[in-house]
């Protein structure tokens, strides 16, 4: 048979026996009547899938039957099957699928201007059904040939099927989108008063009804809800996400629903998209594309992933599961045709970091996943949401844990490519195992994983970073130039946004930068930011590798304005904190000033411009200016810190230890230390005789502080609490040491780790400072000599083989 026929894989519809078994068994023994009798059988089921899973899998069999009939027989079953397909489409012809059978049929039966017809149709309905060109294609061909042969089809059926053929036009001029269908739009919010206004307003004009359940809000929430014409109920929070989705489909009236959240929002170009499906009633459920924002706010950090959010108002379709909920599992996943993916686009904003802080998601989603897990058990879904909250929320190792459970549970059941979350899995999985330097397994895992998901760039990204994290820089380099050349990953892979494009050309920008080839860094970003200005993220890399290769501020600010045009508060934002970085602290001053000009209750900047005045020792003017921010914004605990330095190296210590009695922000361990070092500055004694741990952190950054500002006798005050920390005395060295040599004090970086050498030769961390130390004064014999040493003690060793990969050219 020269034409192709689509979905030719037998149906696994649950039904009590096997339609294509007992097709087969009629027509060995060439009862045409009796494999007839079974689509009767199959018209009679009540269930819609089942019923087309049936009726298509009888079309199947006979087709495939009559490769192996006898040829004088063919024609008879062809025209068997055709008059049984025709009888089903006329019920109901919006059937793209069975419309290219029947085309076939009637190809094979010579009944080439209804073939014409059902597979025009099929593709009219369907331009994406697989062989449906090719099969037009080969008709064209046919009809270019001229008259049939001889006894193609025997005069006797010629005749029923040329009256079979009619009606087969009629049934395709028939097959048409269904028209006036309606869609509802169904949601469940609670407190959503800033989120949910631009989730309405995209999305108000494409729904014919809006239905909402409010779980308890104490905003305006309702109020905006119904601003909009929503129909809104009350229903009383139960810890179940799916109970409260599915009130609100149990009170819709559409035709199709639609779900979203309040922090999803629909790209309002593709609400006429959205509106076109509605007239596809071959199908009974449609996935978007949603875009994940991650990160901070404008940052332009996403993935991206197909979210299944339209489907057909059928009743058996309803949520289950706590957190998570899932409602795939009630469609028919049998029938793939069933069952669409579009490029309608769904921006989701949920996962943004200042927006999961303010709701404490991960918290909350843990509790109930915990809880889920008590009433039902474990199942690979709950484990992978479970490891991706953990995630979420820093928590590395729990992550880890049941990312690893999941995976064997899901490669136990054979489910590793069945269910669509399972790439998230494999990437979440690597991820926290590099995350847990456990390099080499993670390395192996993705691997693992890229035969199972050929093109998934995201998991060579993730092989590189962990070979980069090795020392291995060639291998890292190979890996993230193999990422450049595969591009971003499907979406079906719930892909990471720019890993096939920017995100491995900044990484190889720092490799450039830390090799000290700051041109070489600016050559790779300054087109990828012209190609990405979107991604606003690498606007930090881009500016701090112009200013290591020697640009002035002013010509670095203006570079960026010509890739982003107007700045913006973020790449603003990006682009001071890389002028502070790269010791430009009064040009950073700047544009932080004219950042809060703009946005005058931006925590952030406020924080940066204070520690931008403290870097230029305008210390009464930093306090002032942290001091500006209330206790009770989210900024205000690295204000409150940023002003106590400011007053207690400005001498306002008076002053500061009114501020310290009165700030509730301060973090734990961080009001210990600033009590310690109050008591110190005035000539007294620390009121505690060992800091807690959780003091470590801000005296280790304090310090260092203190020698960028080169207040030495402030320091060298100050530096007297590191004994007084938990810290064992030889970490206390590298503490100081690590601190001494990126502020430049290198003969008293290497001195701190000479004496960790003289109390253990062998020390291979004390070694490489020592090496570096010496890299860094331009003593490269010296250093190599130290690297080699600490590479043969422990040839793993990261930081000693990124050392000899730099060093040892030199020496050549």
């Amino acid at each position: 048979m020269a034409l192709r026929l689509t979905g030719s894989t037998p149906s696994s519809a649950s039904t009590p026996i096997d339609p294509a078994a007992a097709a087969a068994a009629l027509l060995a023994r060439g009862d045409l009547d009796g494999f007839r009798a079974l689509f009767a059988e199959a018209a009679a089921l009540d269930d819609v899938h089942e019923r087309y899973a049936r009726r298509k899998a009888l079309v199947e069999a006979g087709l495939r039957h009559a490769q192996l009939e006898q040829r004088s027989r063919v024609a008879a079953l062809y025209a068997a099957v055709a008059h049984e397909l025709v009888a089903v489409l006329e019920e109901e012809p919006r059937e793209p699928v069975l419309l290219n059978y029947a085309g076939v049929l009637f190809y094979e039966l010579w009944g080439l201007p209804a073939a014409h017809a059902l597979f025009t149709a099929a593709r009219r309905l369907d331009p994406e059904l697989p062989e449906v060109g090719r099969n037009l294609a080969e008709l064209a061909r046919r009809r270019r040939a001229g008259a049939p042969p001889a006894n193609a089809v025997p005069k006797a059926l010629a005749v029923a099927v040329a009256g079979l053929g009619r009606r087969a036009e009629r049934v395709a001029e028939r097959a048409r989108p269904a028209e006036g269908l309606t869609l509802s739009l169904c949601m469940i919010v609670r407190d959503e008063e800033e989120m949910l206004p631009r989730c309405l307003a995209a999305v108000a004009e494409f729904a014919d009804e809006l239905v909402i359940v409010d779980t308890g809000s104490t905003d305006r929430t309702v109020e905006i809800a119904e601003s909009f014409g929503a129909r809104v109920l009350h229903h009383e929070w139960t810890g179940s996400f799916a109970d409260a989705r599915n009130v609100s489909f149990d009170a819709a009236t559409g035709d199709w629903l639609m779900y979203l959240d309040a922090d999803e929002v629909l790209v309002v170009e593709d609400g006429p998209q959205l509106r076109s499906l509605l007239g596809q009633t071959w199908r009974e459920a449609f996935f978007l594309s949603e875009t994940n924002y991650t990160g901070e706010l404008g940052e332009g950090s996403a993935t991206v992933h197909n979210a299944l959010r339209v489907f057909r108002a059928r009743p058996q379709y309803r949520f289950t599961g706590r957190l998570h909920e899932q409602i795939l599992d009630t469609l028919p996943r049998h029938l793939p045709e069933r069952i669409r993916s579009t490029d309608i686009r769904v921006e989701h904003y949920g996962y943004l970091g200042a927006v999961r802080d303010a709701k404490e998601k991960s918290r909350r989603n843990v509790e109930l996943l915990l809880r889920q897990r008590e009433e039902q058990g474990d199942s690979t879904f709950l484990l992978f949401n479970l490891g991706s909250e953990y995630a979420a929320a820093g928590e590395a190792e729990r992550a880890l844990a049941e990312f690893e459970a999941a995976w064997r549970m899901a490669r136990a059941e054979g489910g590793e490519t069945t269910q669509g979350y399972m790439p998230a899995l494999v990437s979440r999985l690597v991820r926290a195992l590099r995350v847990c330097r456990r390099h080499e397994d993670a390395i192996a895992r993705a691997a693992e994983g890229l035969e199972l998901f050929p093109g998934f760039t995201d998991l060579v990204y993730e092989q590189a970073c962990c070979e980069q994290e090795l020392g291995r820089l060639d291998a890292a380099v190979a890996r993230f130039e193999r990422c450049i050349e595969m591009g971003d990953a499907p979406g079906r892979y719930t892909a990471t946004v720019g890993m096939g494009t920017y995100l491995p050309t900044i990484a190889l920008a720092e490799i450039r930068r830390r090799q000290g080839d700051h041109a070489a860094a600016v050559a790779l970003l300054d087109p990828c930011l012209s190609a990405h200005p979107e991604f606003f993220g690498i606007v930090l890399p881009f500016a701090s590798a112009m200013l290591a290769d020697g640009l002035d501020p002013a010509a670095v600010v203006a570079r960026v304005e010509h890739h982003v045009g107007d700045l913006g508060p973020t790449v603003r934002y990006m682009l001071a904190t890389a002028l502070y970085e790269q010791g430009e602290a009064a040009a950073a001053e700047a544009q932080y000033r004219v950042l809060l000009e703009r946005q005058p209750a931006n925590g952030a900047a406020r924080v940066a411009l204070a520690e931008a005045l403290l870097t230029q020792r305008r210390y009464a003017e930093a306090a002032e200016t942290a001091a500006a921010l209330d206790d009770a914004e989210p900024h205000a605990g690295a204000a409150r810190r940023s002003e106590l330095f400011a007053r207690i190296v400005g001498g306002e210590l008076e002053r500061a230890a009114e501020v310290l009695a009165a700030t509730a922000s301060l973090a734990p361990g961080d009001r210990e230390l600033f009590q310690s070092w109050l008591a110190l500055a005035d000539g007294g004694e620390p009121p505690v005789a060992q800091l807690p741990a959780a003091a470590l952190p801000l005296l280790a950054v304090t310090l260092e502080a203190l020698l960028r500002v080169e207040e030495v006798d402030a320091f060298g005050q100050l530096v007297a609490l590191v004994e007084r920390t938990p810290l064992p005395p030889r970490e206390r060295r590298e503490l100081l040491a690590d601190m001494y040599l990126r502020r430049g004090f290198l003969a008293s970086a290497a001195e701190e780790w000479m004496a960790v050498c003289s109390e253990d030769p062998r020390d291979v961390r004390a070694l490489v400072g020592i090496a570096q130390a010496a890299a860094a004064q331009g003593m490269t014999e010296e250093a190599l000599d130290f690297a080699r040493e600490a590479h043969a003690l422990d040839p793993e060793d990261a930081r000693a083989a990124r050392l000899l990969q730099r060093l040892e050219p030199l020496a050549a």
